[in-house]
């Protein structure tokens, strides 16, 4: 069985999306604004309850080694049962606080964690289960989150996600004007 590297499954997700959607145009030049991760900080928030904790410690190792990314790691620090959202929105507030660029969470199913992570303003978690919504969390959605499942993905999806969600760049062009109306919708201008 032929082994992929991350630049062929990258290469052959792009051609996929290519054939079933059209080519997606490359990404305008845009200035940085304060909802994005600068790409000269190079620190991830991490953090998992007691569910996610064995692989929160699995990619805690593969960014910092693998990735070359300064980690945060915001616990739990054991398998002994804590609640989620303590650990979400501890993620969070250092993304939000821009103390990190961006932040992982792991939980059981990845969705509590970023209900609570959500909450916290400026943040915008999404849960990726494939490279297909992790890809489009970051071209599209512009997310500084993303909440993983433990009990869904197993280490070596988890791993790809991971690199996945820390290398995509937000597309910008159409998509910022749809950020912005998330963001107004936090601010409570929204429609």
């Amino acid at each position: 069985m032929h082994e992929y590297d991350e630049s062929e499954v990258r290469r052959l997700v792009r051609e996929a999306v290519d054939r079933s959607l059209g080519p997606v145009p490359a990404p305008a030049a845009r200035p940085a604004s304060p909802a994005s991760p600068s790409p000269s900080i190079r620190r991830v928030a991490l953090g998992s309850d007691h569910g996610g904790f064995e692989l929160k410690e699995v990619l805690r190792q593969y960014i910092a080694e693998e990735l070359g990314w300064e980690v945060h790691d915001c616990g739990t620090h054991s398998t002994d049962t804590v609640d989620y959202p303590d650990y979400a929105a501890a993620v969070a507030r250092e993304v939000a606080a821009g103390r990190c660029s961006l932040g992982i969470v792991v939980d059981a199913a990845g969705i509590g964690s970023a209900m609570a992570a959500n909450k916290i303003a400026g943040v915008r978690c999404a849960v990726g289960h494939d490279d297909r919504t992790v890809l489009n969390s970051r071209e599209h959605n512009d997310a500084n989150m993303l909440s993983l499942g433990a009990r869904i993905v197993n280490r070596g999806l988890a791993q790809r996600l991971a690199r996945l969600f820390l290398t995509t760049p937000f597309a910008g062009g159409r998509h910022e004007r749809r950020v912005q109306k998330i963001m107004a919708l936090e601010r409570g201008s929204g429609r």
